[in-house]
């Protein structure tokens, strides 16, 4: 090891579930090289606790870290998560609703036949392009069935998760005390920077100066390290993604809850419900242009049917949508809200915030803790971040509501990158999706699967009365195989309350 490697020193700024998976990964990455971890918190700043859901790839930063379902679901009041349905982002007849689902192993049987019927549909016949009918963590979800099956079934599943973000934070935070990272409880108020440019210290509000070699910003939206600070630039989205706030509260779950979130179009912008062991999390985004907070928890108390009853009380939160122009800046690197925010449509808050850190922490280690790294992972991480805009944004200008200007206005926004206009033409001309993905090396951030399912689930076709109906009988021939094949598959998984039950009750699945 090299004197450079000897010792180093990381502050990570601000707690809440950025700061303490930083911290847990970075701890699990350099602490037996002796590295100093410590997390800085004030004690002043609550956690905000709503229901949060994840990607597939919060399981691999539990698994990253050793940790076991057993180990934190229960005490997060977790459920799992196969995928998302979406209710009225669209108004054409039949596709009203679908469900974007995680990719399955069994899915390499069912998705060829889907993308063809997607093209041949788009090219005129009379053919079944319902993204619904072809993947079996659909059919699950709709069952209520859990990403388990026995032995004798060893196909892959992948699954996210629901949880209370308040009490994940919080279990995080146990878990990287007891592995050595250094928890300090103080009211951080400037940071000094040294003639080269960099934060040497970090000051609290009894002139205490805690020192060290790279600072992690987990301050949220004020972002006092990298933009106060260091005066990174902010690239605001607010062109192409409209909303900005969102007001939350939570209701009671019923007795069979199913593995998927739901997110409904409203008014003004959509409602989540995400079910937690404990209760449902509920929330409406929404954009402040074009309705008040007030007329917004007004739509989503009606809209989950709890009216004006005093004892739910609602919470307010505004969202600064966007990003830094570069993440890691000198020796700091800013990680979730201080880095940037785009909406939570896909919940893609942490999958930004592991990636974010995982790279880091790939960086230094690759150049000895140089900045040889520095430019290459900003331009990794804006990628990402684009590429999830870019998803996101399409699912509201393809949208066909037209009860709203909020709605209108989407759909006639055309300020999309050239990378989602290039996408969407090439489903609209026919054209093949897969190869203009790859094309665009953008088939990694979101496959072809997640954009056929977008764009096929609001019914981007042709009209119905313009459609032909010669050679088709091959293709609803395979869509019967094909639903009797996902509903016998499905046979073998167990139910998604059992399994809770089951770990619930004795630690384990």
């Amino acid at each position: 090891m090299t004197a450079a490697n000897d010792h180093k020193r990381i502050l990570v700024l601000g707690g809440g579930t950025a700061g303490w998976m930083a911290a847990n990964l970075m701890v699990r990455a350099w602490g037996k090289r002796g590295f100093e971890i410590t997390l800085v918190e004030s004690p002043d700043i609550g956690i905000i606790g709503v229901g949060e859901g994840s990607t597939p790839m919060l399981k691999t930063f539990m698994t990253s870290i050793g940790l076991d379902e057993a180990d934190w679901m229960p005490a997060c009041n977790a459920t799992y998560k196969l995928g998302i349905r979406f209710d009225n982002w669209s108004t054409m007849p039949g596709f009203l609703r679908y469900f974007h689902p995680f990719p399955a192993q069994l899915d390499d049987l069912t998705s060829p036949p889907f993308y063809s019927n997607c093209r041949a549909r788009r090219n005129g016949l009379d053919v079944e392009g319902h993204p619904d009918h072809f993947f079996l963590n659909t059919y699950m979800a709709e069952h209520k069935l859990s990403p388990f099956a026995g032995e004798n079934f060893p196909f892959t599943t992948l699954y996210g998760y629901h949880f209370d973000s308040g009490l994940l934070g919080e279990f995080l935070g146990r878990l990287a005390r007891q592995r050595g990272v250094r928890h300090v409880q103080a009211r951080v108020t400037e940071a000094t920077v040294d003639r080269s440019g960099n934060i040497s210290a970090v000051i609290d509000d009894s002139g205490r100066a805690l020192e060290a070699d790279y600072f992690v910003d987990c301050t949220g939206f004020r972002s006092m390290l990298l933009q106060q600070t260091l005066g990174e630039p902010f690239v605001a989205f607010r062109d192409n993604l409209f909303n900005n706030a969102a007001v939350v509260f939570p209701t009671p779950r019923p007795a069979e809850i199913a593995p998927q979130t739901i997110s409904t179009a409203l008014q003004n912008g959509w409602a989540w419900t995400i079910p937690l062991t404990s209760r449902i999390g509920n929330g409406y985004v929404y954009s402040s242009a074009y309705t008040s907070a007030d007329a917004a928890e007004r739509e989503l108390r009606e809209f989950t049917g709890v009216g004006d009853a005093a004892d739910v009380e609602a919470r307010h939160l505004q969202m600064k949508v966007g990003r830094v122009a570069e993440h890691w800046k000198g020796n700091v690197v800013g990680v979730g809200l201080s880095q940037g925010f785009i909406e939570p449509l896909e919940a893609t808050a942490l999958l930004l915030v592991q990636l974010t850190i995982q790279g880091f922490i790939r960086a230094l280690d690759d150049d000895n803790f140089g900045t040889g790294g520095r430019d290459a992972f900003n331009d990794d991480i804006n990628a990402r971040f684009d590429a999830v805009r870019d998803y996101i944004v399409a699912h509201y200008v393809v949208n066909s509501r037209s009860d709203t200007e909020y709605w209108q206005d989407n759909a006639n926004n055309n300020k999309v990158s050239q990378s989602l206009f290039d996408v969407i033409s090439t489903w609209t001309s026919g054209q093949d999706l897969t190869e203009e993905l790859e094309r665009q090396q953008i088939e990694n951030f979101y496959p072809p699967m997640s954009w056929h399912c977008l764009l096929a689930g609001y019914g981007i076709y042709p009209a119905k009365a313009g459609l032909q109906a010669r050679d088709t009988r091959m293709h609803q021939g395979k869509l019967a195989e094909i639903r009797e094949f996902i509903r016998r598959c499905s046979l073998n998984y167990a139910p998604h309350m059992d399994v809770l039950d089951a770990q619930a009750g004795s630690g384990s699945v």
